[in-house]
């Protein structure tokens, strides 16, 4: 076999154990899933999957690889940024056959792994959005209010399947929740010194009294 053959072959073995564990995370969740699992479902020798992976962690990221393939919208009318985004994402929700967005947010509850996997795409493909769209420092604030929409409608309406907005047509959802990720990308954020003291009792999130 030739080199170029042999780089054939090896992305073949990777992409299938890529598959297997996917399949394997999604009916067992992270704890319950071991190298060995993998291997078996992939059909290959365990010691193959820690070549390629190194570990149930690496395998787990490579798993979970996410890529959110949103466009450049640099170019379209500033009026329907938030529409657009939202579209976007509902599209690649409904749309596409590759499951692991929705792997990863199942699993983010429970896992650490899940969870720093979902934070990086967060710095990598959705700061980067709204810092070419707004240009300003606020970008990782609005990145992150962006995120507590889309998460929300994800988890409401693919995860826990609210019947009221599983009922809801797409460009319904698409203009109500587009409205609101509109005024994050075009309007200035409330100032910190606007926002009233915080009710009493209050804690910050993570805080220990």
């Amino acid at each position: 076999m030739n080199k170029s053959g042999k780089i054939r072959k090896s992305d073949a073995t990777r992409a299938r154990i890529i598959e297997a564990a996917r399949e394997r995370f999604r009916k067992e969740g992270f704890e319950r899933t071991t190298i060995r699992k993998v291997a078996g479902d992939a059909g290959i020798d365990p010691s193959m999957v820690m070549r390629y992976f190194e570990s149930k962690r690496g395998l787990f990221a490579a798993a979970m690889t996410v890529e959110l393939r949103i466009p450049d919208l640099s170019g379209h009318p500033r009026d329907k940024l938030g529409e657009a985004l939202v579209s976007h994402f509902l599209k690649r929700w409904e749309e596409s056959e590759d499951d692991s967005l929705q792997l990863l947010l199942r699993s983010t509850a429970s896992n650490e792994d899940a969870a720093e996997r979902a934070r990086a795409i967060f710095r990598e493909q959705i700061v980067t959005t709204v810092a070419r769209l707004r240009g300003d420092a606020e970008a990782g604030e609005v990145a992150a209010l962006i995120g507590t929409q889309m998460i929300g409608l994800a988890y409401a309406r693919y995860i826990l399947k609210l019947p009221p907005l599983l009922a809801m047509p797409r460009q319904a959802i698409v203009r109500r929740i587009g409205a609101t990720i509109q005024r994050y990308l075009t309007e200035p954020l409330v100032a910190d010194q606007d926002i009233s003291d915080q009710p009493s009792g209050w804690r910050k999130p993570g805080s220990i009294e």
